[in-house]
């Protein structure tokens, strides 16, 4: 998939990392929150970007701890990130929820399962809220923080009090 392989390569662009440091630099930038990406497709990802020559690893110690991969790009990984960047940034928006899915399913539930699924989606959505306001609180204080991260945060959630509005009106 693409968008991994962008994330993956956009991670290495900065400085060599180990899939494991990609993996928490992905929950500590909320990625996971927004594209589906788990653990072993970064582990995964990095294999397949490994074999197609995008990025190398070399094997690492630090005192006593077991040896690690630490992998960097290579330079057709430079241009491979560039190619992603133009050709994804060009294309149409395209924002897939899985909560559509159940949205387009309501009238086919009862009027107090329909109000159940309604409830649930209204506190998972405050449940996001409340940590990305807790996050943007936090990293807004961050002077390592990049303003293209915090951009990120304050679309997210942008989104989700779009999300509140149109529950509402759904309601």
């Amino acid at each position: 998939m693409a968008t991994i392989d962008l994330i993956v390569l956009g991670m290495l662009k900065k400085q060599p990392l180990s899939a494991y440091e990609m993996q928490k630099l992905v929950e500590y930038r909320n990625i996971s929150k927004w594209v589906k990406i788990s653990t072993p497709s970064i582990y995964k990802k990095v294999l397949q970007l490994e074999d197609k020559g995008l990025i190398y690893g070399r094997l690492t110690r630090d005192g006593n701890m077991p040896e690690k991969a630490v992998y960097s790009m290579t330079e057709a990984g430079e241009r491979e990130f560039e190619r992603l960047m133009l050709e994804i940034s060009c294309q149409p928006i395209r924002i897939f929820l899985d909560l559509n899915a159940v949205v387009v399913n309501l009238p086919e539930l009862s009027e107090d399962k329909r109000g159940f699924c309604l409830a649930a989606i209204e506190d998972n959505l405050q449940t996001l809220k409340d940590y990305l306001q807790e996050n943007l609180w936090l990293k807004e204080a961050a002077p390592e923080v990049p303003q293209s991260g915090l951009a990120v945060l304050r679309q997210q959630m942008m989104l989700v009090e779009a999300l509140e509005k149109w529950l509402a009106e759904l309601k």
